[in-house]
């Protein structure tokens, strides 16, 4: 080992995090995030197993074409199968084959694996590490040694379990990696582990690669590099098998802000909740929001007390800058807010207010009122300042809804259900008569207040309905319920969110729409 060793970065998203249920990949996918990745700042990129499926050995073709930086491309697979060469073994091939400049394999650590599961004796095991790690580095290949279920091993057979270490280490494995699989270990058995491997092979680079199974996959990784672990595996977002893998979004923080690691390229770090947001969109899945660090919750405050403080000093609620990871404070309005909160989330709207002034009281008043009622403004920005901005600038209304109706007919057992909404719409001193077909009464009530509002406001073109969400406040009126809709509308470059109450699910779909409606017609100097 060099005399100052640094920590490295191995992410596995692609291979271990692809392992976790809903997540799936294409052979795009997987070169444009193995890209983004290496760019970003991580030392070890892992792309796949080239010996168990094609795509992956596409990826390795592919990815000699991409610009990997100072970023070391890996791929993955197992010691050779128990009683065969080596050099006759397919999967190593694979691996050799796919000219990366690095191999990452693992072999067995536990016994219940060794002669359950690999069905082979304990000295053949170790006979089958020393060989795949002893050929590798013949072929000049970087070997990271993965040992998996290590800490299970340890504790069925502390002594076997060292020695398939050092069967990696004297074949020539540049780094060991002690991998928690099952996810069930606590950081104080990760560090004790640790503690051992570290005087037990001194000259060698000692990595960990933790599961999520107890929630302490990040917790058992910071406490193997306070142990001074040389290598963290992880995926982004913590994607991987059951409950996932070491979150990388959460350890880098830690890593960078908590422990004084400086391992990404300076600046990086405030790029980390863009990253995290464009893993998840090419995985297809909905970003957590809470997430530490990165989810859009990470800094939000609700608490009239708390919005108080952090008004005075942020740090007062707020463990670091949210800007240091790309995130930003968040002001949410309800029923335990105070003044502050009306202050701090009409200042985010460039709307000036004091927060003891009457005009806030009031506001803070009918925030209240309504969410007693049901309403909930978290998500309905757009409804926030259509009701703060109507309460200070007494702003125009655009259009008021005067009487609408809305048919749903079956004429027969197989026959399609139709819906046709009637409305009567005020604009002005004209009120506007029209009628519209839909997919469903909802989608009929919009298009019918659209074909009203169009002539008079041909911009309503440009935006259009992206979500529809119906919630039940409270289940004792039974079918007199109080029922929540939740719309959000997008014009393309902008989206917004509006609420809408009422016993009637009609009646709070119509508030809804005709909120969102207007905060679109808003004046634009406003």
């Amino acid at each position: 080992m060099s005399a100052d060793p640094r920590l490295t970065l191995y992410d596995t998203t692609l291979r271990d995090g692809a392992q976790g249920e809903g997540v799936h990949f294409s052979l795009s996918d997987k070169l444009r995030l193995a890209e983004r990745l290496a760019s970003y700042g991580f030392d070890y990129v892992e792309g796949g197993w080239p010996g168990s499926n094609d795509k992956d050995r596409d990826f390795f073709a592919d990815a000699k074409k991409l610009s990997w930086g100072s970023c070391k491309l890996a791929a993955f697979g197992s010691t050779r199968r128990p009683n065969a060469e080596t050099s006759d073994d397919s999967q190593i091939r694979h691996l050799l084959d796919a000219e990366t400049p690095v191999v990452t394999i693992f072999g067995k650590s536990w016994g219940l694996h060794v002669e359950k599961v690999l069905r082979t004796t304990p000295v053949e095991n170790l006979r089958m590490i020393a060989d795949t790690v002893a050929l590798l580095k013949k072929e000049g290949r970087e070997v990271i040694y993965d040992a998996e279920h290590f800490f299970d091993g340890c504790s069925a057979d502390h002594d076997y379990a060292l020695r398939t270490l050092e069967a990696a280490a004297e074949a020539g494995a540049d780094y060991l990696v002690l991998c928690d699989t099952n996810g069930g270990r606590l950081p104080s058995e990760i560090a004790a582990a640790f503690r051992t491997v570290q005087t037990r092979f001194p000259k060698t680079k000692i990595g960990i690669h933790t599961h999520n199974d107890c929630g302490l996959g990040v917790a058992n990784a910071v406490a193997a590099v306070q142990e001074g672990a040389l290598q963290v595996q992880g995926t982004m977002n913590g994607y991987g098998e059951r409950t996932g893998n070491c979150n990388l979004t959460t350890l880098l923080p830690l890593l960078e802000l908590k422990l004084g690691k400086k391992i990404l390229p300076h600046g990086n770090l405030r790029q980390l909740s863009e990253l995290s947001a464009f893993v998840d969109e090419l995985a297809n899945l909905h970003h957590d929001p809470r997430a530490p660090f990165v989810g859009r919750t990470a800094f939000a405050h609700k608490g009239g007390m708390h919005v108080n403080a952090v008004n005075k000093i942020a740090s007062s609620f707020e463990h670091i800058d949210p800007a240091s990871v790309g995130n930003h404070q968040r002001i949410l309005v309800g029923e335990l807010s105070g003044g502050a909160n009306v202050m701090m989330k009409a200042r985010e709207l460039g709307i000036a207010v004091e927060e003891k002034s009457p005009p806030t009281r009031a506001i803070l008043a009918k925030i209240k009122k309504l969410e007693k009622d049901g309403y909930e403004f978290e998500a309905a920005d757009a409804s926030f300042e259509l009701l703060v901005r109507r309460s200070l600038e007494k702003i125009p209304t655009p259009f008021r809804i005067q009487s609408y109706k809305v048919e749903v007919v079956r004429t027969s057992p197989t026959a399609r259900e139709t819906s046709r909404a009637t409305v009567a719409v005020r604009i002005g001193k004209k009120i506007q008569k029209t009628s519209a077909k839909g997919d469903g009464p909802v989608n009929a009530l919009d298009a019918a207040l659209r074909k009203a509002l169009l002539p008079s406001f041909p911009s309503l073109r440009k935006m259009k309905l992206i979500d529809y969400k119906v919630r039940i406040v409270s289940s004792r009126g039974g079918t007199a319920a109080r029922i929540r809709v939740l719309v959000e509308s997008s014009d393309g470059t902008r989206e917004w969110g509006t609420v809408g109450v009422s016993t009637n699910i009609l009646e709070a779909s119509a508030l809804a729409l005709s909120d969102s409606l207007s905060f679109f017609l808003l004046p634009k100097e406003s």
